[in-house]
C-alpha cells in the first residue's frame, strides 16, 4: 500500500512537471514570436525612416541581394539592382519618399526564419498598401519582396479604371502575346 501510495505521489508529481514545462515552453514561444514581430516592425519602420531620410545605402541594406520590388505601375518588377538603379535620383535630390505605417500586420512561418508583412501607409500619394516577405538572415530580417499598392476607394474605382484603361489595355496586350 505505502508503494502504491508513493508510486501514485511520484506519477502526480511527473504529471505536474510536464504540464508546467509545457506551459513554460509555450510562454516561451509566445515571447519568442513577440520579440520577432517587435523586431520585424522595427526593420520595417527603419527602412521606412531610411527612405524618408534619402539613406540610399541604409534604404538598400534592407533588402537581401536577391530581393524583388513591385512598385505600383504595372510595368515596375524590379530585382534590387534595377530598383537601385530607378531609385538612386530620388536620393541622389536628398529627399526619396516618406511613408509611415498607420495599420500593419505581421506573421511568422513556423520556422521562425520567415515572416510577411501586410500594412497601411500614409504617403504622399495618400494611403498605400505595403506588403511583403522577410528572412531571417543571421539575427536581423531582411526584405525579400516588397509590394507597393495604391489603395482605391470601392465608390471610385469605376473612375480610375476608366483613367486607366488606355495605358493598361496597351499592357495587357503586351503581356498576351509573350
Amino acid at each position: 500500500m505505502k508503494n502504491s501510495q508513493q508510486l501514485r505521489g511520484a506519477v502526480n508529481i511527473t504529471i505536474f512537471l510536464l504540464i508546467a514545462t509545457l506551459i513554460v515552453g509555450c510562454k516561451s514561444n509566445d515571447d519568442n514570436e513577440k520579440a520577432a514581430i517587435d523586431q520585424i516592425a522595427n526593420t520595417l519602420d527603419s527602412f521606412n525612416n531610411a527612405a524618408a531620410k534619402a539613406n540610399y545605402s541604409a534604404y538598400f541594406n534592407y533588402f537581401t541581394e536577391d530581393a524583388i520590388f513591385d512598385g505600383t505601375d504595372a510595368t515596375e518588377r524590379w530585382d534590387k539592382k534595377a530598383f537601385m538603379e530607378w531609385a538612386k535620383p530620388y536620393f541622389d535630390k536628398g529627399k526619396a519618399w516618406n511613408f509611415t505605417s498607420i495599420d500593419r500586420h505581421i506573421y511568422i512561418a513556423k520556422t521562425g526564419n520567415i515572416a510577411w508583412f501586410d500594412e497601411l501607409l500614409n504617403t504622399q500619394m495618400k494611403i498605400c498598401r505595403g506588403s511583403g516577405v522577410l528572412i531571417k538572415v543571421d539575427t536581423s530580417w531582411k526584405i525579400q519582396q516588397y509590394v507597393l499598392s495604391v489603395t482605391v476607394p470601392n465608390s471610385k474605382l469605376d473612375s480610375v479604371t476608366t483613367t486607366k484603361a488606355e495605358v493598361e489595355d496597351l499592357l495587357i496586350d503586351k503581356f498576351l502575346k509573350k
